[in-house]
């Protein structure tokens, strides 16, 4: 139920007023004069305000201009019986929704009353949303190598120096980037993410440079790449360490001149980027074995930030795991709960393959199934891989004493065949227990995201199946 302030000095108008209103199922509060109205507008959360302009003591203008210092996502509709139109223009500049003569029309009014609180809770929405999209995290952490990453951030993120940002899958790597863009000069503009593994080989041109129509069968129309989609701003390029050679050259023009070419066309584009790339790979053993350009490695290293594991910053895993419960029972409108002492020291003393994403899902699953505190016993159950392996050992010894199983294998002529369907019917399981995310099905197989779809293409495996 929306609550409303009606500001009027006759009481006549506040009776009527509010007689319509709360026919229509409003909670309606009266003030007598702007003062009076003010005072109660700090010291309540109001939906919508009915204000009237002439009023003893402080003029009804002058409360709009105090409300919209207050708060101005509240809509207010101002209300006269002397109104012309100089003083309806000042109202609308001041950010009055609407303005309605006395006696007001009962029709106008409901309708003016609707839109203004749809305008008022699409105001809300829209905020909420903003915040979702744009918030970047903190950087959680007070062990030395955080501290250490933050004052790096702080010191190399207001210049244009490039920066290669190392470490294991799931460390935050992604995080460090944003941060290093949120603390830039180029915040203003945009922050443009590539996954490279992700995008296959032929088209990772496509994607960052853009094409021409017609440059290629499936180009119908003309395409801007991520380079120009960054153009002052910032082009975080992730998983940089799989990106093919033959892009890598064109990445390497574009960095030495600051312009691009799209693909299917001979013109060259102007681009003010500022990269920074991540990798989960040694980038010098990638150059000694030929998978990665020396020169192009040089280009992106300027600044260098490593970002540690999980297990190297064990200080910090307490920390981490108290604000992603608080984060989960947010998200998920469930009652606040807290970590037994000996939850967090069983949690401080796991290995975290996974780094922060895996503490993340973890914590996830204990604030789902654990209780109210979540004790060491929840940890055990619903952390620890032991109870998955001896399911594992469970089912191998099955299939083990199994004779279904050399039925099977006497339809495979060589030992190659068996291990290929083998591989296939593994990876179809695990793509269709993770809806075909291949980001989140790499992970848990343990398999580089560009390898799975070599993998996908190979065994012709389709979403569809």
């Amino acid at each position: 139920m929306a609550r409303i302030l009606i500001i009027d000095d006759e009481r006549s108008i506040r009776n009527t007023l509010k007689e319509v209103l709360e026919y229509e199922n409003f909670d309606v509060d009266e003030a007598a004069d702007g003062i009076e109205g003010l005072e109660k507008f700090k010291q309540n959360a109001y939906q919508l305000v009915f204000c009237d302009i002439k009023m003893p003591r402080m003029d009804g203008i002058e409360v709009l201009s105090e409300m919209g210092k207050v708060n101005p996502d509240i809509p207010v509709i101002m209300i006269s019986g002397h109104g012309n139109i100089e003083t309806a223009v000042e109202a609308t500049k001041l950010g009055a929704f609407d303005f309605l003569p006395k006696p007001p029309d009962l029709n106008r009014l409901l309708i003016t009353v609707r839109n203004a609180l749809d305008k008022q809770h699409l105001v809300k929405e829209t905020r909420v949303l903003k915040q979702k999209v744009s918030k970047t995290q903190e950087i959680l952490g007070n062990s030395q190598a955080i501290s250490r990453i933050k004052e790096t951030i702080d010191r190399v993120a207001p210049t244009d120096a490039r920066i290669l940002v190392t470490g294991e899958n799931g460390t935050g790597k992604e995080l460090v980037a944003r941060w290093i863009h949120e603390k830039s000069l180029r915040n203003k503009g945009p922050l443009i993410e590539v996954n490279c593994a992700a995008i296959p080989s032929e088209l990772i041109e496509s994607e960052l440079f853009g094409h021409e129509k017609g440059s290629f069968t499936s180009a119908i129309k003309q395409r801007i790449g991520k380079f120009e989609q960054a153009n002052g701003g910032t082009l975080f390029l992730d998983e940089i360490g799989d990106m093919p050679l033959a892009a890598q050259a064109k990445v390497l023009r574009a960095l030495q001149e600051n312009k691009i070419t799209r693909v299917g066309d001979s013109k060259d584009v102007p681009v003010d980027v500022r990269v920074v790339a991540a990798t989960n790979k040694d980038l010098l053993k990638e150059i000694d074995a030929g998978n990665f350009r020396l020169d192009l490695y040089h280009r992106l290293s300027v600044i260098i930030i490593h970002v540690p594991s999980l297990n190297q910053r064990r200080d910090d895993i307490a920390l981490l795991a108290e604000r992603f419960l608080a984060d989960v029972a947010k998200d998920y409108n469930m009652p606040e709960k807290q970590f037994d002492p000996s939850a967090l020291e069983a949690l401080s003393q796991y290995n975290w393959t996974g780094n922060i994403r895996e503490l993340r899902n973890v914590v996830e699953r204990l604030a789902i199934l654990g209780g109210n505190t979540i004790t060491s016993d929840d940890v055990a159950q619903f952390t620890n891989p032991t109870l998955e392996r001896s399911s594992s050992k469970k089912l191998i010894h099955d299939i083990e004493s199994d004779s279904s199983l050399d039925y099977l294998i006497e339809g495979f002529q060589n030992l190659q065949e068996f291990k290929d369907y083998l591989e296939k019917e593994f990876i179809r399981s695990k793509l269709r227990a993770f809806s075909w995310n291949i980001a989140k099905t790499a992970e848990e197989i343990g398999m580089q995201r560009s390898h799975l779809y070599t993998k996908v293409e190979k065994y012709g495996l389709k979403r569809a199946e």
